[in-house]
């Protein structure tokens, strides 16, 4: 049996070595679970092995052995368990770690594809990158003397990163430059920020958008709302955040709560109760909160918005969340792997339990297939703290239902051609705008010229009927390519359809937490009127 197969089959075997001595101590502790013991799981090892060897024998052509195992064998075994338990291979693994511990090492910049090229799409202020002078839109031609011209993304970025201290070199193609450009840039650690937008969108308003939660998002949490000051409301936007490491997402709960309020529970067949808690509470800061959620809004994100809504703290306000309610305990297994396995559920504060249902599914259509589905749950009822009812086994449903603004044909052609980033990138080589820039007539009619330089299918009424969203998309590229991704983010947040509706739920926010505080107040005062 050749190296790499031995490898994996040792793996494997370890793997299901340790899921079985798992298996046994839970069956210690619920012997009606596991009715064949340890000699069920040496023949289940014994016939694994056996399958394995006739395949890697007989199979028509030769079998790769990494692929077989890490992608096929242990995956397909987790999956018949819940959609979420996972193996990862050495380099999943390493990047699970590393997008926990919310930090990595590298240059500090954004790559991604465009035109055909991996271009750098914003480097990180105060990085590496940015100190080197790299800009958005410039195309990287080499790392380290090796062509990208065949590279994925992925390809690209793991070159750029490496141990802090060390030296890559990048070479650019650059619009306007005669020819590539070399730049010598030291590694260093770069935080990746999971609050990665914050600000005042309006005089005593804030905005915060958080994107994941790893080890270091309680922490943002804090310093962005110790930044904005004495805030008069807040929309806090967990649209597309996937969720993360549970005692963050009960971090950030708890700076909205009152102290002692519960925040999440979880138990599973081998893990009694626990129960998380406001530990410090907000202080007092019961200023209106609107919670912007959609599809992509999962797990602990989901934690974060049923407490909120449980304790009817804030306004829930967008789509019914993804619906994720198990939790995965990471664990190490062998060759620098690991396996996610669920060892719990967890329930919101009134009790609900927000998993989707996921049997008789693929996980097709668990992930990407939910146009067909009821949100309204139809499932199990409960009640938050003043009263109102509120659904589980569906994700988190709205108070506010806000429909996602879907694009136009001739929006996603723009978007397709990378129609703003590429003219954003030729704007800046001629002109040099301040942070006063607006779009007027003058620029739209250069955007129209350059649509047909680059043969960008448009016509008149295409322009007119969308003139405001191709005028806020100009500028927001602009501003990227000259004053950062952040600034370029605040643009688009201002002009968003669903961050202008929640401002304009803040005071129906204050009125639901003014009246939550009035009818848990007259209950506490006259306990026979429950």
């Amino acid at each position: 049996m050749a190296r790499s197969s031995r490898r994996a089959l040792f793996v494997v075997v370890l793997f299901l070595v340790t899921c079985g001595f798992l298996g046994i101590l839970f069956a210690q502790k619920n012997p009606a679970s596991a009715p064949g013991g340890d000699s069920d799981i040496r023949e289940s090892l014994h016939q694994f092995t056996q399958v394995y060897d006739l395949v890697e024998q007989n199979y028509a052509e030769p079998v790769n052995a990494d692929k077989a195992i890490y992608d096929g064998a242990i995956p397909g075994m987790l999956h018949v368990l819940d959609p979420h338990s996972n193996f990862f291979d050495p380099k999943a693994y390493s990047l699970l770690k590393e997008d926990q511990r919310g930090k990595y090492y590298g240059v500090g910049m954004t790559v991604g594809p465009r035109n055909n090229k991996v271009i750098v799409i914003a480097p990180f202020v105060g990085t590496p990158a940015y100190k080197a002078g790299i800009r958005p839109g410039d195309i990287i031609v080499a790392v380290d003397g090796k062509p990208t011209d065949n590279m994925s993304t992925a390809d690209v970025a793991d070159l750029l990163k490496g141990p802090k201290g060390t030296t890559v070199h990048i070479t650019i193609l650059r619009e306007g430059a005669e020819k590539p450009l070399d730049f010598a840039v030291v590694r260093d650690e770069i935080p990746r920020y999971s609050v990665d937008l914050h600000f005042l969108i309006k005089p005593g308003i804030g905005y915060m958008h958080i994107s994941g939660f790893n080890e270091t998002t309680e922490h943002e949490v804090a310093d962005a709302l110790e930044g904005m000051g004495d805030l008069k409301g807040l929309v806090l936007d967990l649209r597309q955040n996937p969720g993360g490491l549970l005692n963050e997402g009960v971090g950030v709960a708890d700076k909205f709560l009152h102290k002692g309020q519960l925040i999440v529970s979880h138990h599973g067949r081998n893990s009694p109760e626990k129960r998380y808690t406001a530990a410090h509470g907000n202080g007092g800061k019961d200023y209106p909160l609107v919670v912007l959620v959609n599809r992509g809004t999962a797990s602990a994100a989901e934690i974060v918005a049923g407490s909120i809504q449980d304790h009817d703290r804030g306004l829930i306000a967008g789509e019914t969340t993804f619906g994720k309610g198990l939790v995965q305990t990471v664990y190490p297994v062998s060759e620098n792997t690991g396996l996610t396995l669920t060892t719990a559920k967890y329930y919101t504060p009134s009790g609900r339990l927000i998993q989707r249902d996921y049997s008789n599914v693929s996980l097709y259509e668990y992930y990407f297939n939910r146009e067909n589905e009821e949100n309204s749950a139809g499932h199990e009822v409960k009640l938050t703290d003043s009263g109102r009812p509120v659904y589980g086994g569906g994700g988190i449903t709205p108070d506010v239902k806000i429909d996602p603004i879907k694009s136009n044909h001739f929006q996603d052609t723009l978007l397709q051609h990378y129609a703003f980033f590429n003219f954003a990138k030729h704007y800046i080589v001629v002109h040099h705008p301040n942070k006063n820039f607006e779009v007027d007539d003058a620029i739209m009619q250069e955007f129209h010229r350059f649509l047909d330089e680059e043969k960008v299918p448009y016509t008149e009424a295409d322009l007119v009927q969308n003139a405001e969203w191709v005028r806020d998309n100009i500028r927001s590229e602009v501003f990227v390519d000259a004053f950062g991704q952040e600034e370029g983010l605040k643009i688009k947040a201002e002009t968003d359809p669903e961050i202008i509706k929640a401002l304009e739920l803040l005071p129906q926010a204050k009125q639901l937490a003014e009246n939550a505080r009035r009818v848990v107040a007259e209950r506490s005062s006259n306990p026979l009127n429950r």
